[in-house]
């Protein structure tokens, strides 16, 4: 049988699914096209962005899409474990979608720029400090605010955004 007979044509358009669209269905949501988009704007970022940059971005493939669908989305993605809202000051939450890994934040208070990073040292001082409390580490988060030194060199870290 040829594919084109197998595949509906609106479904032979569509890119594959994204990373967070394979969550979200993994997780039992329904997948509308607004979700699908605002899931397939989220995989691509490589940045940590707020719900009106989400907003922007997702507008921009598609007009229709509304500033509280983008919200209602995102609250639902959170909900469901898909996403992570973080704080990195500025008043605007940002967010971080959960199958990037465990890692951490260095925020520039200069720049808003976000770097991620991992720490094998600090992994390890985190597990010995909640041992000595009396706790069996489950879970810790870094976010650490700095502005670069004149005399540092610029260091990347595993990844960089907003």
């Amino acid at each position: 049988m040829p594919i084109s007979a197998a595949v509906p044509p609106e479904a032979a358009a569509r890119p594959d699914p994204s990373r967070i669209e394979r969550l979200c269905v993994e997780r039992g949501l329904k997948m509308t096209g607004q979700r699908r988009l605002i899931a397939r704007v989220l995989s691509e970022a490589e940045d940590h962005p707020d719900v009106e940059e989400l907003y922007r971005r997702a507008s921009a493939l598609d007009a229709r899409i509304s500033v509280a669908t983008v919200y209602r989305t995102v609250r639902l993605l959170e909900e469901k474990g898909i996403v992570e809202r973080r704080d990195f000051g500025g008043g605007r939450a940002r967010f971080d979608p959960t199958d990037r890994g465990h890692h951490h934040h260095l925020i520039d208070v200069d720049t808003g720029k976000v770097i991620e990073f991992e720490d094998a040292e600090f992994e390890r001082v985190a597990r010995a400090i909640a041992e000595r409390l009396g706790f069996g580490l489950i879970g810790q988060r870094l976010e650490l605010f700095g502005r670069r030194s004149e005399t540092s060199p610029a260091r990347p870290g595993r990844k960089a955004g907003k």
